[in-house]
């Protein structure tokens, strides 16, 4: 019994030794199948483009840094350059931003009589609200900035000029139908036209021209004002009139 418990063990750590001979020999064979192909994906077209591109990456980044180094005020400049454009990207105005800012504009005109508005003011406005209303305004980026201009015809209308696109209208008419402009967050033509909305010009075309217009005071007009106005507020002195 003993000698055959003793073949039995033997045959235990056999068995042993053979399967982790045989994990061994899996796991170096996995290891080399995967070093193979590492080394087959960057030996391979890919893989040296790959590197060549990084390479080269790496070559433009030190040049500049070295350039920058050697002249920073054209650095400077081209950053400053670079600064502006996304800058200008970043804050030009859209589509929705126009039509918020043509609401706000015709809300502020229709809190006014119409004897007081301006006559530039509301007729751009109401040119713009006829347009829109007739879906004919159309926005287009040009990167830095924004247009907003005029076309002939709705773009869900049916009609054969419409839709064709040979009556369309060229580019070379389309600086004929800009209606604004749209650069750092503002509508330049719309501000433009807005400007004293409050107060129209043909009440005062009557007068004389040395009365159409005002200058602002100087200092000496601003203090003698405020004097008379301190003044408004005192009490009168009535003198001994029975004297």
């Amino acid at each position: 019994m003993l000698a055959e418990g003793f073949t039995n063990m033997s045959r235990a750590a056999w068995r042993a030794l053979s399967t982790a001979a045989d994990t061994a020999a899996a796991a170096a064979a996995a290891a080399r199948l995967s070093g193979s192909r590492w080394e087959k994906l960057k030996n391979g077209k890919a893989g040296v483009w790959c590197r060549s591109l990084l390479s080269d990456y790496k070559e433009a980044c030190r040049e500049m840094v070295v350039g920058a180094q050697e002249r920073p005020l054209k650095a400077s400049m081209y950053a400053a350059m670079l600064g502006g454009g996304w800058f200008c990207f970043y804050s030009k105005p859209g589509q929705s931003e126009f039509k918020a800012a043509l609401v706000e504009c015709s809300n502020q005109l229709g809190l006014l009589s119409p004897w007081i508005r301006s006559a530039t003011s509301d007729a751009h406005v109401q040119n713009l609200v006829k347009l829109q209303s007739q879906g004919r305004l159309r926005c287009l980026s040009l990167g830095l900035l924004s247009l907003v201009y005029s076309v002939d015809y709705d773009s869900d209308a049916t009609l054969y000029e419409a839709q064709c696109s040979s009556l369309a209208v060229p580019w070379r008419k389309l600086p004929h139908r800009v209606l604004d402009i749209g650069f750092c967050w503002c509508w330049w033509v719309l501000e433009s036209k807005m400007k004293d909305y409050d107060v129209n010009k043909e009440e005062f075309k009557h007068l004389p021209a040395d009365m159409q217009g005002t200058s602002p005071p100087d200092l000496h007009g601003v203090q003698r004002n405020e004097r008379m106005h301190r003044q408004s507020w005192l009490p009168l002195s009535v003198g001994d009139q029975n004297k």
